[in-house]
């Protein structure tokens, strides 16, 4: 099941940006990794999927929900984390809603196919693949610390993915960018 494999090297990379103690939202959460990750490093969790296998699978990481994000309303209209993650998933409509979703002080951790993974394999179609600076423009409300834009070998890939953060509004509390890149 997609999900039970080790967190993803970008999220484990960036996570420490979430505020401490913040709230986690698990975009496509599958059966958990991103979720468990962060469950651990002492973050409240939330995580939404269409599949009830997958959200059964992650359950006890935090507050799962089973929903379509696609062809019904966004669960958690509203709400803003410390920290949204979002790995191997894209729909373009959603992304507007995901940037939204970031807190002031708090990151958003995106990582998907790009153009290009058509040469080695799927997704292949283009509905599924960012085109190039796609995350970068809608992202343009955040401050982009990372972005990479490329061809990523084990698996073979082509990848985009960013980490932004949603500056505070009060001088007295800047963003901080705690880093931990032993990871």
């Amino acid at each position: 099941m997609h999900g039970t494999e080790a967190p993803s090297d970008w999220v484990r990379r960036w996570s420490p940006l979430a505020p401490p103690g913040s709230t986690v939202l698990d975009v496509a959460c599958g059966a958990g990794r991103h979720l468990r990750w962060m469950h651990e490093h002492g973050h409240p969790t939330v995580g939404v999927d269409r599949s009830a296998d997958a959200v059964a699978a992650c359950a006890a990481w935090g507050d799962i929900h089973c929903a379509d994000i696609e062809e019904g309303s966004w669960p958690f209209a509203g709400r803003q984390f410390g920290a949204v993650i979002v790995t191997n998933y894209l729909w373009r409509p959603l992304l507007p809603v995901l940037v939204d979703s970031v807190a002031p002080g708090g990151v958003l951790i995106y990582e998907t196919f790009a153009r290009g993974n058509e040469t080695v394999g799927r997704p292949a179609r283009a509905d599924f693949l960012l085109e190039p600076g796609e995350l970068l423009t809608a992202c343009a409300a955040l401050r982009t610390v990372a972005y990479e834009d490329g061809f990523l070998d084990s698996p073979a890939r082509f990848v985009q993915r960013i980490a932004a953060v949603r500056e505070t509004t009060e001088p007295s509390q800047p963003v901080r960018y705690r880093l931990d890149l032993a990871v």
